[in-house]
C-alpha cells in the first residue's frame, strides 16, 4: 500500500482543485497529475473520500447524526451520474480515436500507393510521354525545316519564273514596238503605193490626151488636106511624106510611154508586192512572235499561280505543325503542372494528416494518463473506504461533527469555504494516516 501511495502522491490532483480550489497543506503533496484536465463531478466527489466514507459508515450504523440523508443521495447519484458520463466520453474518444487510427491507417495506405503510382509515373510515364514528345518535336522540327528548304527552292523558283517573267514582258515590249513600227512603215508603204496608183492613173490619162490630141490633129491634117485640093500637091506630098514621120514619132512617143508606164506599173506592183510580202512576213513573224510571247506569259502566269498556291499551302502547314507543337507544348506543361499540384496536394494532405495523427496520439496519451489517474484513484479511494471500515468510532463522530448539515444546493458553497476546506484537508490527511495504518 505504501508503493501505491507513493506512485499516486506523485500525480496532482487538478479535479480537487478545480472544485475546492487551490490546497496549500496538499500543494506539497502532488496526487494527481495535470493531465486530469478534463476532471469530472465523480473526481470533485472523490477528492474527500474520509468524509464520503464516514457518512456511508455513519449510514449503516444508525447512529443520530445531523446529517442529511439528500446530500447523499445527491452526491451519490452525482458520483454515479458522472462516472457513468466518463465512462461513457471515454469510451466515445476510444471509438472516435479508434476511428482516427483507422482513418489515418486507410489515409497512410492511400498515401502510399499514391506514392508508388506517381513515383512509378515519374520513373515510366513522363520519361515515356517525353521521349515521345521529344521524338515528335524532332519530326515536327524537321518537317518543318524540309518545309522551310522547299518553300526557299520555290521562292527562289519563283523569284526565277518573275525574272523569266519580266524578261518576257520585256521582249513583247520590242515586239509590239516593232509590230507599230512595221505597221507604220506599212502605212507609209501604203501611201507610196496609192501614190504610184495615181501617178499611174495620171499617166494613163495623159496617154489617153495624148492619143486623143493625135486623133484629132490627124482629122485635122486629113481636113486641112480635103481643103488645099490639087492645088497645094506638093505640100500635101510633102505633109503626106511628112505623116509618116509624125504618125512614126508619135507611136514611137505612144510606145515609150506606154513603155515607161507599164515599166513604172510593173515596178510598182512588183515593189509594192513585195513590200507587202515582206511587211507580210513581219507582221506574221511578229504575230507568231506575240502568239509565243503571251503563251510563255500565261504558262509563266499557271506556273507562278501554282507556286504561290504551293508557297500558301506549305505556309498553312507549316503554321499548322507549329500550332500542333506549340499546343503539344501547352499540353505537356499543364500535365506537368497538374501532377506537381496533385504532388503537392498529396503532400499537404500528408502533413495534415500526421499533424492529426499526432495531435489524436496526444489527446489519445492524455486521455489514457486520465484513465490511469482515475483508476489509481478509484483504487486508492477503494482501499481507503475499506480500511475505513475498521476504523474507531470517534472518527466518525469528529466527521459528523465537523460536516454540517447541508442541501444539495448548497454543498458547492459549503465546500469552497476556507474553514471547511482547512477541515477537508485535515480530514484526507487523517484518512491517509490510517490507511497507511
Amino acid at each position: 500500500s505504501q508503493v501505491t501511495m507513493s506512485h499516486s502522491s506523485t500525480i496532482r490532483a487538478t479535479s480537487y482543485r478545480r472544485t475546492f480550489g487551490p490546497s496549500p497543506m496538499l500543494s506539497p503533496m502532488p496526487y494527481t497529475s495535470s493531465r486530469l484536465a478534463s476532471g469530472s463531478s465523480a473526481t470533485r466527489l472523490l477528492s474527500m473520500p474520509s468524509a464520503g466514507a464516514s457518512l456511508a459508515l455513519f449510514l449503516r450504523t444508525g447512529a443520530s447524526e445531523k446529517l442529511d440523508f439528500s446530500v447523499a443521495d445527491a452526491l451519490n447519484q452525482e458520483f454515479l451520474a458522472t462516472r457513468s458520463n466518463e465512462k461513457q466520453e471515454l469510451q466515445e474518444l476510444n471509438d472516435r480515436f479508434a476511428s482516427f487510427i483507422e482513418k489515418v491507417r486507410y489515409l497512410e495506405t492511400q498515401n502510399a500507393a499514391l506514392l508508388t503510382e506517381l513515383g512509378q509515373s515519374r520513373a515510366k510515364e513522363p520519361t515515356r510521354a517525353s521521349d515521345l514528345f521529344q521524338d515528335e518535336l524532332r519530326e515536327l522540327r524537321r518537317q518543318v525545316d524540309s518545309l522551310g528548304k522547299d518553300r526557299d527552292r520555290l521562292q527562289v523558283d519563283r523569284d526565277n519564273l518573275a525574272e523569266d517573267l519580266a524578261a518576257l514582258k520585256q521582249r513583247l515590249d520590242e515586239e509590239m514596238h516593232k509590230r507599230e513600227d512595221a505597221e507604220n512603215n506599212l502605212v507609209l508603204f501604203r501611201k507610196d503605193v496609192d501614190d504610184a496608183t495615181l501617178s499611174r492613173l495620171e499617166l494613163e490619162r495623159k496617154i489617153e490626151s495624148l492619143m486623143d490630141e493625135i486623133e484629132f490633129l490627124k482629122k485635122l491634117h486629113e481636113e486641112v488636106r480635103c481643103s488645099n485640093g490639087l492645088a497645094q500637091q506638093q505640100v500635101q506630098v510633102e505633109v503626106e511624106q511628112a505623116k509618116p514621120d509624125l504618125t512614126a514619132a508619135l507611136k514611137e512617143i505612144r510606145t515609150q510611154y506606154e513603155s515607161i508606164a507599164v515599166k513604172n506599173l510593173q515596178e510598182a506592183e512588183e515593189w509594192y508586192k513585195s513590200k507587202f510580202a515582206d511587211l507580210s512576213d513581219a507582221a506574221n513573224r511578229n504575230h507568231e512572235a506575240l502568239r509565243q510571247a503571251k503563251q510563255e506569259m500565261n504558262e509563266s502566269r499557271r506556273q507562278i499561280q501554282t507556286l504561290t498556291c504551293e508557297v500558301d499551302g506549305l505556309k498553312g502547314t507549316n503554321e499548322a505543325l507549329l500550332r500542333q507543337m506549340r499546343d503539344l507544348e501547352d499540353q505537356y506543361g499543364a500535365e506537368v503542372g497538374s501532377y506537381q499540384e496533385t504532388v503537392g496536394r498529396l503532400e499537404q494532405e500528408i502533413q495534415h494528416m500526421k499533424e492529426e495523427m499526432a495531435r489524436h496520439l496526444r489527446e489519445y496519451q492524455d486521455l489514457l494518463n486520465v484513465k490511469m489517474a482515475l483508476d489509481i484513484e478509484i483504487a486508492t479511494y477503494r482501499k481507503l473506504l475499506e480500511g475505513e471500515e475498521s476504523t474507531s468510532l470517534c472518527f466518525h463522530l469528529t466527521c459528523s461533527n465537523a460536516l454540517p448539515s447541508i442541501s444539495s444546493q448548497h454543498f458547492h458553497t459549503w465546500a469552497r469555504d476556507p474553514q471547511t476546506r482547512c477541515m477537508r484537508e485535515s480530514l484526507w490527511n487523517r484518512g491517509l494516516q490510517l490507511w497507511q495504518l
